[in-house]
């Protein structure tokens, strides 16, 4: 089957949804250690968290850029998840989701959530033909996440430099293995037009 263009797909159970960021390792190692962010993470920001383990290891390198060399993944509940989904405006103006440029810019005024759809990346980072969803988290959606939402959080770099030792090897085969499994993650008819894709 042809995979579809907009599609969440996630490592998910019925309750939990995984999402991965990166981090220094000032933040990334007590947040794995303590299941929490530090004092010193910043609520005040926006935070993008991404289903796709492959996009995460694009947008940092493999753990390798500066400033994201701790790799997470951060298990957050489903209520939160949908929460921020239900939540959210598209990044950009899509003349047919939305009534005008005016609308939709009240809208990302006004929503907590940012959906952004990226292109997927395969182990060499090349583009594939359908998009992975990134969630912008701000304000509210920030701090329902820190406080509300995690379930758990587990260093993931040494498994982002095994499967980047494996790629630089050529033995994709064993490098796809390792990869996190990632589903279809189902989502309500009701959530906005552009979550549903």
């Amino acid at each position: 089957m042809t995979e579809p263009r907009y599609r969440v797909r996630a490592r998910h159970t019925a309750d939990t949804v995984t999402v991965y960021q990166a981090y220094r390792p000032g933040i990334g190692g007590p947040a794995a250690r303590h299941g929490r962010f530090p004092a010193a993470w910043k609520r005040d920001r926006m935070t993008w968290i991404k289903p796709s383990f492959l996009w995460m290891m694009y947008r940092c390198g493999w753990g390798l850029k500066e400033g994201q060399e701790t790799v997470l993944a951060v298990e957050i509940g489903r209520d939160g998840f949908d929460w921020a989904l239900r939540n959210s405006c598209l990044s950009h103006y899509v003349p047919d989701l939305y009534e005008s440029q005016a609308a939709w810019k009240q809208e990302l005024r006004r929503s907590p959530a940012r959906v952004q759809w990226d292109p997927e990346r395969n182990l060499r980072f090349t583009p594939l033909p359908y998009r992975s969803l990134q969630l912008g988290l701000s304000g509210e959606a920030a701090a329902r996440y820190a406080d509300e939402w995690i379930v758990g959080i587990t260093d993931v770099t040494p498994l982002a430099r095994e499967v980047h030792g494996l790629v630089r090897a050529g033995d994709l085969a064993a490098a796809t293995a390792l990869l996190p499994e990632e589903l279809p993650c189902p989502v309500a008819d009701d959530m906005p037009a552009h979550v549903r894709g």
